[in-house]
């Protein structure tokens, strides 16, 4: 293997992580202070990546940066877009940062995005690692705030037309948690009643016979599971997602 860096292309992974309340991105601890009064003290956050060996492709990459993060094993990654305008890097920390890891000023970046329910991504180094909300960012490096909003908004739009919302919810989830997951990424409030009728209605919303999730004091609740296999033999027919979802808003 070429363990040589191509100093100009690089791969970042945005990591949406699906909260009781919110959605968050994972993002890294950038530090370095040079403790000299020339050189400003970095100590902010960036999305996790690096710069692509040359005996990797892209997918390899993000394989590896995601695991250098968790032991999770993601399956459902995407190739989302390329970051390369010549003012990316542009602020005293940014310039410092890249001349430090041997980077060139300009490079140009390959985005992934990943989704799953945040409990279930196990992080190796905490220290390393902080998850935020979406809508309230800390300071962040390069241009990794305008990375993240246009993920979020390609995840939103994805909602619509694609069944990316049961990759943020358990593998087995009550109707409440998909509701919830729903309302929390898309800004909306749902009628449960009609939610409900139109969710269990979808043969891909499948129910587990005697299985039932018990939260707090409140009475057990029934379980379900997505068929994906279902799904594709509907979507075979021209069926779709998005058909499900407009009957239950009722907003587009």
């Amino acid at each position: 293997m070429d363990f040589r860096k191509i100093n100009n292309l690089a791969v970042d992974c945005v990591i949406f992580g699906l909260g009781a309340d919110n959605l968050y991105v994972l993002l890294k601890k950038r530090s370095l202070n040079l403790f000299n009064e020339n050189y400003p003290v970095i100590e902010d956050w960036i999305l996790p990546g690096e710069n692509v060996f040359k005996s990797n492709n892209l997918g390899q990459s993000a394989e590896k940066i995601l695991k250098d993060i968790t032991d999770n094993n993601f399956t459902n990654r995407k190739q989302f877009r390329s970051y390369g305008n010549q003012k990316r890097v542009k602020t005293d920390k940014d310039l410092l940062w890249v001349r430090s890891k041997g980077g060139k000023s300009r490079t140009i970046t390959v985005v992934y995005y990943i989704t799953a329910p945040k409990e279930n991504i196990e992080i190796i180094e905490e220290n390393n690692f902080q998850w935020f909300p979406v809508e309230t960012l800390p300071e962040i490096g390069f241009d990794h705030e305008l990375i993240i909003q246009n993920s979020y908004e390609d995840l939103k739009s994805k909602i619509i037309t694609e069944p990316v919302m049961f990759d943020l919810v358990p593998t087995k989830f009550t109707l409440n948690e998909l509701q919830s997951a729903f309302q929390i990424l898309l800004n909306i409030e749902l009628d449960n009643r009609n939610f409900r009728k139109k969710t269990i209605s979808k043969p891909y919303i499948v129910p587990l016979i005697d299985k039932k999730k018990i939260a707090g004091s409140k009475k057990p609740s029934k379980l379900y599971m997505f068929s994906k296999d279902v799904y594709d033999k509907i979507s075979e027919k021209e069926y779709m997602i998005g058909t499900m979802l407009m009957l239950i808003f009722k907003i587009f």
